[in-house]
């Protein structure tokens, strides 16, 4: 134990002063509070002997340097340290799904203690299998990234890959070698989540995964790993956490980044023996561990993430999708009932929307949205009706639609500037015939951009995100959603029929696709936000319900779960609630991240892109830096493409953010100095429908988005809160069945407008 003191007292001071390269400047959590100081959150008495037996008892459990079952196996082709699955909090409910593993690149590990001394007993020369031990951790290499950022083993980001696919389970799984090359320590979690099962102690089979379980196992995993990297058991800047996630992993790694540290999840961790959580004996919570008699902070907070179709907040996800879906007046839904409530939801969302009072500061979101040729001002952002002057968009206009419209053109317009940095593609001229070589190096942008407007172009590869996909996974055997041709006649009058292949619509993006299935870790299968075609809950069904019978039924159905959902639940929260990020961005208890970027499929059909733009507003106004991007070429989960990458966006975010850090840029594309090999064109002609007289600066209108988004859709009415039960209800179990209603907008309208909707409901059927 002496030995122990010692490596720990050597860490703690090169941590001190590492403590310069703090992420966002803000203190490190190797800071010792003040006595008498410290958060709120840390105010109150201390709590009883046994509390005091129990903290001491979960520390010393979730010590990794105290598990004599850890084991490191060393990947000559990554040169990385991948950690066996081990426990993230000590009283698991479900073990195979609340443990955590970490890669750590090679270079930081001078190799492992195997006999507890401090000193090297196996090395990566010659670790032929697994390796029972510890970490001996060299802080003085350094790494420099494939971009040019340079980190070491005390300032390295941390990358935490949230599951959670369809808010679902995930099991645990080893750490992915996806990040080693860059310098960053990668983390896999499991975590509980809905309709999942356990045995008590009498034997009887109980529902279990409620919200928030899924984020509090990510949140105690973010623990354990911030406490071992205090320990010195890691390297790894616990300041620096970046979560990240595609669909359901997607929606978690924003809720991650969006409650960071928020008060409201502390008790789940506690429960689950989460380290560095507790309870005062007052009902006051401590967030600090004690480590030789000295008390450290430990959050689980993010500094940053990158989330990937993020399906969140599901709080206004039906209002918004129906929204979407009614802007575009040629929209054609399944049944009648389901148009009559998109017509409704509409409606809500207006109002709800205009009940915010938004407003944004034009120089944060990037546009000059009242046209006064500045972006010095401040916009209220709201929506309006009026069905006889804005008829070709259902009646809606407003400046909320501006900034919608405004970040679309702005994404096509991003697409077309960066096509230098397309590889492998095959370019064509007007008749068809492919360009010579030389004639593809000639080619300035403005000549790409406009081969691509008018389709005469098939794609190679264009870049994408490191390791294929959503970091640390492979590409999934899921399907991408279809997208197509946004409906209705082009400007021309030509019918449009389906979008370009290869173009803004439905063919998969550049790069391969993440898994959100497994993210972080192993490849599986990735479980999306798609329902199965021609059920109730998809786009192509027929009828609404095969549940109900009758439309009172199917009322009172919803009235009664969710009367027991706004009852609350064990700790008298409401569910729904703490899903719903946009209560918590901002909010006094919140540690809001420094950067978040949210990247979604332009033809994304699983859920609106109202609530990416909805989450950036209330993070710019925040004091955040919220980037969104809709991927012109992308479906459900896309890539990076033509140029960037994962690691490129982190590794400028810490050049910004971090003193003494590299500032990344770009590369500069190198071009193609040979055409492709395709022997004819994949792309369709979309010159008619965007307005292109200067392809540096295109246009195109409020209801050829509204046609384009809907080409897409994968979705009936409502979309989340689906009427019968299934793959895409994200809702929560119990000791009697595993699905629940919750949505308390989708309950006054049925009851609202019963009159009118009870007579459509189940017409088709």
């Amino acid at each position: 134990m002496g030995k122990y003191k010692k490596i720990l007292a050597v860490f703690l001071s090169l941590a001190m002063a590492a403590g310069t390269f703090g992420c966002a400047g803000k203190p490190g959590n190797m800071d010792a509070p003040q006595e008498g100081s410290g958060a709120q959150a840390n105010a109150g008495e201390s709590g009883s002997q046994g509390d005091q037996e129990k903290k001491a008892y979960i520390e010393q459990t979730l010590n990794l340097a105290e598990n004599e079952g850890q084991e490191w196996t060393y990947s000559k082709d990554a040169d990385a340290w991948v950690l066996s699955v081990v426990s993230a909090v000590a009283y698991p409910e479900l073990p195979d799904q609340q443990g955590v593993s970490v890669c750590v690149p090679g270079a930081y590990i001078k190799g492992i203690d195997t006999d507890g001394d401090g000193n090297v007993d196996a090395t990566s020369e010659n670790a032929e299998a697994a390796v029972k031990g510890s970490l001996v951790i060299d802080y003085e290499a350094e790494i420099t990234s494939t971009n040019g950022q340079v980190y070491t083993a005390a300032t390295a980001p941390v990358i935490l890959n949230t599951g959670a696919a369809g808010y679902g389970s995930q099991n645990n799984s080893a750490a992915s070698v996806s990040h080693a090359a860059d310098g960053y320590i990668n983390v896999a979690c499991g975590n509980r989540g809905k309709q999942d099962t356990a045995v008590d102690d009498g034997g009887n089979t109980y529902y279990t995964g409620d919200a928030p379980s899924c984020l509090a196992d990510q949140k105690a995993a973010a623990r354990y790993v911030k406490y071992n990297i205090l320990l010195g058991n890691l390297p790894g800047n616990a300041d620096c956490f970046v979560s990240t996630g595609g669909s359901g992993g997607g929606a978690h790694a924003a809720m991650f980044a969006a409650t960071s540290n928020h008060p409201d999840f502390y008790d789940y961790q506690i429960e689950a023996g989460a380290v560095g959580v507790y309870k005062n004996g007052d009902g006051t919570y401590s967030t600090t561990v004690t480590i030789d008699g000295t008390d450290y902070e430990i959050s689980d907070s993010a500094w940053g993430s990158i989330a990937y179709s993020a399906i969140t907040p599901l709080y206004e996800a039906d209002m918004a999708l129906a929204f979407e879906y009614y802007l575009n007046t040629e929209y054609s839904f399944k049944t009648p009932f389901q148009a009559q409530l998109a017509e409704y939801l509409s409606e809500s969302y207006m109002e709800y929307i205009n009940g915010q009072e938004l407003s944004v500061a034009e120089s944060a979101a990037g546009f000059d949205l009242n046209r006064d040729g500045d972006m010095d001002d401040t916009v209220a952002l709201t929506i309006e009706y009026d069905p006889e002057t804005h008829a070709d968009t259902n009646g809606y206009y407003g400046t909320y639609l501006d900034l919608y419209l405004a970040e679309f053109t702005q994404n096509l317009q991003w697409y077309l500037d960066n096509l230098d940095y397309a590889e492998g593609w095959t370019w064509f001229d007007a008749d068809g015939r492919a360009l010579s070589n030389e004639a593809v190096m000639a080619m300035t942008g403005e000549d790409k951009a406009q081969a691509f407007l008018e389709g005469r172009y098939a794609k190679g590869s264009s870049g994408g995100m490191m390791g294929g996909g959503m970091p640390g996974g492979s590409r999934p055997d899921g399907e991408m959603p279809g997208g197509g041709m946004p409906g209705g006649s082009r400007p021309d009058g030509e019918m449009s029929g389906k979008m370009p292949e290869g173009g803004p619509g439905g063919t998969p993006p550049d790069g391969n696709m993440p898994d959100s299935g497994m993210p972080g870790g192993e490849s599986g299968e990735m479980i999306v936000g798609t329902p199965d075609g021609g059920t109730t809950q998809s786009a192509t069904g027929k009828g609404d319900s095969a549940n109900y019978e009758s439309y009172k039924d199917m009322v009172a159905a919803y009235k009664a779960d969710i009367e027991e959902v706004n009852a609350g639940d064990r700790y008298g929260n409401h569910i729904v609630s703490l899903y719903n990020p946009l209560n918590y961005i901002g909010a006094e208890n919140t540690d809001d991240p420094t950067w978040i970027k949210i990247i979604m499929g332009a033809s994304e059909g699983d859920i609106s892109l109202f609530n990416s733009l909805n989450l950036q507003i209330a993070w710019l106004n925040a004091g955040a830096d919220a980037e969104i991007e809709w991927q012109w070429d992308g479906g459900h989960v896309p890539s990076e493409a033509l140029g960037d990458s994962f690691s490129l966006y982190v590794d400028q975010m810490y050049g910004e953010y971090v003193d003494g850090a590299v500032s990344v840029s770009k590369p500069g594309a190198a071009g193609q100095e040979s055409n492709g090999t395709a022997k004819e064109a994949a792309g369709k002609d979309i010159s008619g429908w965007v307005n292109h007289e200067d392809v540096s600066a295109v246009t195109f209108s409020l209801k050829d988005i509204a046609a384009y988004r809907t080409a897409g859709a994968s979705k009936a009415m409502p979309a989340f809160d689906v009427i019968d039960y299934g793959q895409e209800d994200y809702v929560f179990g119990n000791t009697e069945k595993d699905a629940r209603h919750w949505n308390t907008y989708l309950l006054e309208i049925f009851e609202k407008y019963g009159d009118v909707l009870e007579t459509l409901f189940n017409e088709n059927k």
